[in-house]
């Protein structure tokens, strides 16, 4: 194992922004006094609307007791009864499935009681003189601000507050239910909700306010929020990457990543999924952690390109992640479903393809990907039921195609392959966003970590399995197609896939010396896969130097253009490589990015 340099907190700083934040209840109320003096009117609204998971009463307290009001009110006092909020829900959440669901369209007005909301309208008009203070999620359904504050916090935050039993879903009365029943929930129907509700409130809030730190929270002039988001978008950046442990196990991260020591593994890490990760910038002397999806609401163009945007809208398409078995075992053996299959039951346009890149290896590595060319489609599925209700323990080896893998080898796994890593690898999978959706078919026997078995989603995985990916085509099409493209004088350029079904294209680099690259005006997602830190810089001084680590995985906005990257802290000559991923166009095989 080599000596970590890997970044577990990167921050981008955002120029000119002092004094444009503050920390702490005391500081905030002050900032929110000022902006309602500086209107000099007799009444005064001001809004507080905030993201599912912020606690809002906590909020209203703290605000309420630093701020002389002359009405306070909690948005939640308007929603419906949670039976009914219950009910709204229960069509988009597939039953007594503890995974699946289907994506909600619906908007956040329809959580709330027509009636109450009049009431409530008609006590706020009542006051002529001092300030109504509003706050919780569709805070600004019940009033118009004068003054408007937008409340975030982090996704995982989120999740750490669920485990803990400490909220509910979006207008439920549910903090006791399952970590994961909550989650699905959630994912299928809070976040979709708010996600649309908040987009307009962020680029006209006169406030963001960092709720992840209920004792600690921060606020940041809206302007400079908004200026920082365009500032991330000049330059190179990462997302804060988090880790969690796995059933399969995994100890490579824990010493390349320098992690704790106390967990019994590290198997999985969510290292560029802007839907999951968060956003750290540095505002004169104040971090803000944010989503780093209000950056792909924010500013979806200028991040994605305008190609991009028009294909996927504010959607960011590209996931990177990490899958750890070193010291561990096979990941759950799986399948992922095809796009007819994803848009009539998940109401998605597009499903989860991916790949596995080999970060590094041991000798005895393997990935099961695609059937054996003598695999019986009746005795597999016969089998596997049988294994699911306690019969004999499925024999995977007998249906499933075994290859042995090795550092820098790369797998196409388009949608109905079935597949899995072997124990003693590190992956790098890449891969389109609809990251839950995997029909786990074959899990090995084992619990989860909470001493429960995993879901099996049996029905769901064999109506995918593409029965025509056997052996000799998964060796053909989806196994290591590099193709030369381009090199230089210390620089070569490769095609390592995906495949054509995929909308997603790889490029590795190898280079000894600076070697250039251009955007081309679509986003670009790379990984240092070999080397120990590599510069990158702008041939015009646009950005300022970003330095990457090994391993570690950074956004290039589709607005940076041409840039330069630059191994160092290597040995001289040795050699670096990196891996970028970027959606497919009708010439994506240009040379120019490289």
């Amino acid at each position: 194992m080599r000596r970590s340099n890997y970044d577990k907190s990167p921050i981008v700083a955002v120029p000119d922004s002092q004094g444009t934040s503050v920390v702490g209840w005391d500081r905030i109320a002050e900032r929110l006094r000022g902006a309602v003096a500086s209107r000099h009117a007799d009444r005064t609204v001001l809004c507080v609307d905030c993201y599912p998971g912020v606690n809002q009463a906590h909020m209203l307290r703290e605000l309420a007791r630093r701020m002389p009001t002359a009405l306070a009110v909690e948005a939640s006092q308007a929603m419906l009864p949670p039976q009914a909020i219950d009910d709204l829900a229960a069509p988009y959440l597939g039953g007594d499935d503890p995974v699946f669901g289907r994506l909600c369209e619906l908007g956040l007005p329809e959580w709330f009681d027509p009636q109450k909301v009049e009431s409530l309208r008609r006590r706020i008009a009542e006051v002529r003189d001092g300030v109504v203070l509003v706050v919780g999620c569709g805070a600004t359904h019940i009033a118009a601000p004068d003054v408007l504050a937008y409340a975030d916090l982090a996704r995982r935050q989120i999740c750490e507050r669920m485990k803990r039993h400490q909220i509910g879903n979006l207008g439920a009365a549910n903090p006791s239910e399952p970590f994961g029943l909550q989650y699905k929930r959630a994912y299928f129907v809070d976040w979709r909700v708010a996600d649309r509700w908040k987009k307009p409130l962020l680029d006209a809030c006169d406030f963001f306010l960092d709720a992840n730190d209920e004792r600690s929270p921060k606020l940041a002039a809206g302007e400079a929020f908004r200026r920082g988001l365009r500032h991330v978008t000049t330059r190179p950046f990462r997302v804060t990457p988090f880790f969690d442990p796995a059933p399969w196990g995994g100890q490579w991260m824990r010493s390349v990543c320098e992690l704790d020591a106390d967990s019994p593994n590290y198997g999985w890490c969510f290292d560029c999924v802007p839907e999951e990760n968060s956003l750290s910038l540095r505002l004169g002397d104040v971090d803000m952690e944010l989503p780093s999806l209000d950056l792909v609401l924010c500013e979806p163009q200028r991040l994605l390109g305008e190609r991009v945007y028009g294909r996927f809208g504010a959607e960011f398409p590209i996931r990177f992640d990490f899958l750890d078995t070193v010291g561990g075992g096979n990941l759950s053996l799986q399948v992922h479903p095809l796009t007819a299959y994803m848009r009539e039951h998940f109401g998605l346009s597009y499903t989860q393809d991916e790949s596995y890149y080999l970060l590094d290896a041991q000798p005895d590595s393997t990935v099961y990907l695609g059937l054996r060319a003598d695999a019986d489609r009746r005795a597999f599925e016969q089998e596997l039921r049988a294994a699911h209700h306690g019969g004999p323990a499925f024999d995977a080896e007998r249906y499933v195609q075994r290859w042995p893998a090795k550092k820098h080898d790369h797998f196409s796994i388009p949608a109905g392959v079935c597949h899995c890593s072997g124990a003693n690898s590190m992956v790098l999978e890449i891969s389109a966003t609809p990251y839950i959706f995997t029909f786990k078919m074959w899990d090995w026997g084992r619990p989860g970590l909470d001493g429960r078995p995993r879901p099996i989603h049996l029905e769901h995985g064999l109506a995918n399995i593409g029965w025509n990916w056997t052996a000799p085509r998964v060796q053909q099409e989806l196994i290591n197609r590099i193709r030369p493209l381009s090199a230089g004088p210390a620089w070569r350029e490769e095609a390592t896939g995906l495949h054509e079904s995929q909308f997603i294209e790889t490029r590795r680099h190898w280079f000894w010396r600076p070697t250039p690259h251009d955007t081309m005006g679509t986003v670009n997602v790379m990984n240092l896969v070999e080397g120990n830190e590599a510069l990158i810089t702008s041939p015009d001084g646009l950005f300022e130097p970003f330095l990457v680590h090994f391993a570690e995985t950074w956004i290039v906005p589709a607005d940076v253009g041409k840039f330069t990257i630059t191994p160092c802290g290597s040995p001289l000559g040795e050699k670096c490589a990196t891996l970028k991923a970027f959606v497919r166009g009708e010439d994506c095989d240009t040379t120019a990015r490289g």
